[in-house]
């Protein structure tokens, strides 16, 4: 006979301005089955917590070094969320990445990054040296 593990955890849902502190209790089986959810004042909170437990989406934000630029970084950000499972592995990438100089904001630097559907673009713009 399987035993299921039941586990608690608090979340504080960031789907709005009015950040519920979620508590979920949920079974650690095979697959994941929210058994409980208490907090949320939205549809969206409820939603949130959903994705959390199962596979949490985050947004990449840092730099990249730019060569021959006026600074050597530019800060660049996902377009969309991305596993937090895979956030390991993506800043490798990025620690990895050189752009050349000039930069425009909005520059996608990375298309598609380890197949997420989501690109890496500049949030700054980094003219070349003069």
């Amino acid at each position: 006979m399987n035993s299921v593990e039941y586990k608690k955890k608090k979340i504080v849902c960031t789907q709005c301005p009015l950040g519920c502190k979620i508590n979920v209790v949920y079974a650690d089986a095979d697959e994941i089955e929210i058994v409980e959810v208490k907090g949320n004042r939205c549809k969206r909170g409820l939603e949130f917590v959903k994705q959390e437990i199962t596979d949490p989406l985050r947004v990449v934000v840092t730099s990249v070094k730019v060569e021959d630029g006026e600074i050597p970084m530019a800060s660049v950000r996902s377009d969309k969320p991305v596993p937090l499972r895979l956030m390991q592995d993506i800043m490798k990438t990025l620690k990895q990445t050189k752009v050349k100089a000039p930069v425009k904001r909005g520059d996608v630097v990375i298309q598609n990054i380890l197949d997420t559907g989501s690109d890496i673009i500049a949030t700054r713009s980094v003219d070349r040296k003069k």
